[in-house]
């Protein structure tokens, strides 16, 4: 059976920048607290809709892997934040990008849905059942965002990130890790059936991420049949820059490794945080070609999942 590989990334986010100054402005909150307690100083905030922003990324993917749009089998939205219902978001995008009869579906694994549709669109690719997928994780968290909740507000920001995965004779998508903790599940959620916020336990999110989940990330490159010393670089979900300082560090890195902290500049974006901050990272030359990353996201549900890729 085929495995399966990056091909393209693209990313996306919308042109109006909220800073912590503006924040200090809408809720009781400051530079120096935010600065201290999560890392971020901007974040980016979408006029536009979550196809919006999922199209973008998608059509830079697309154009990079210079395929036709007939040639893609599959796409998959990853979300927890479109309004729609259906259409599914991934259909919108087919439909505005002229691919003519794909499998297309959203999927919800809050933070950890693009790594889990990533695995999702190998396993197609493996069984044979596509050749090309384009996986995307799109977010419009200012739609879900609490502005009077200082403690979340200032967490949240808008964006896309999209991935060509095309069939390789080697396999560059590594074996995913997956899995969840349902008793948990309340530790960060969206409240009110109607008119969803954004809520979480901060604390114990933070002692869950910086304890339990180092070992899970660990075995993503025992499952590839590396060494975590062998990484080029680590993406994990952007949540905080304390919580990927303290899950990085329980990690056996090489000194030289590059690791992702695009949320100081793009805050918390839920899904679209690994592949925005990949494709970024990928775009500035900051990873080798072929060379091996961990992808490696983790949120509400509570759920995780990651894998080993190598860099397009």
């Amino acid at each position: 059976m085929p495995g399966s590989r990056l091909t393209a990334l693209g990313h996306h986010q919308p042109a109006r920048v909220l800073t912590n100054a503006d924040l200090e402005t809408m809720v009781d909150t400051s530079d120096e607290w935010i600065r201290r307690r999560t890392g971020i100083v901007t974040r980016h905030i979408a006029d536009g809709s979550v196809a919006d922003l999922a199209t973008e990324a998608a059509a830079k993917a697309l154009a990079t892997a210079g395929l036709e749009p007939g040639e893609i089998g599959m796409v998959i939205v990853a979300t927890c934040s479109a309004i729609d219902r259906c259409p599914s978001i991934a259909a919108q995008v087919a439909g505005r990008l002229g691919i003519p009869a794909p499998v297309c579906f959203d999927l919800n694994n809050a933070c950890a849905g693009f790594c889990t549709a990533l695995a999702t669109a190998d396993h197609a690719v493996q069984a044979g059942a596509v050749r090309h997928a384009l996986v995307i994780g799109a977010e419009k968290m200012s739609d879900i965002t609490d502005w009077t909740d200082r403690g979340t507000c200032v967490l949240l920001g808008d964006g896309a990130g999209a991935a060509v995965v095309s069939a390789a004779g080697t396999p560059a998508v590594g074996p995913v890790v997956w899995g969840s903790d349902p008793a948990r599940r309340h530790l960060v959620r969206l409240v009110d059936e109607w008119q969803p916020a954004f809520a979480q336990d901060g604390q114990s999110v933070f002692r869950w991420a910086a304890q339990e989940l180092p070992a899970v990330a660990a075995e993503a490159c025992q499952r590839a049949g590396i060494a975590t010393t062998d990484l080029a670089g680590v993406v994990t979900h952007q949540a905080n820059l304390r919580i990927i300082e303290a899950l990085t560090d329980r990690l056996d890195l090489r000194e030289d490794v590059v690791i992702a902290r695009d949320v100081v500049d793009s805050g918390n974006t839920s899904a679209a945080s690994v592949p925005l901050a990949l494709s970024k990272m990928v775009s500035r030359g900051e990873l080798p070609s072929g060379e091996p990353v961990l992808l490696f996201a983790f949120g509400g549900g509570l759920s995780w999942a990651g894998q080993v890729v190598g860099c397009p």
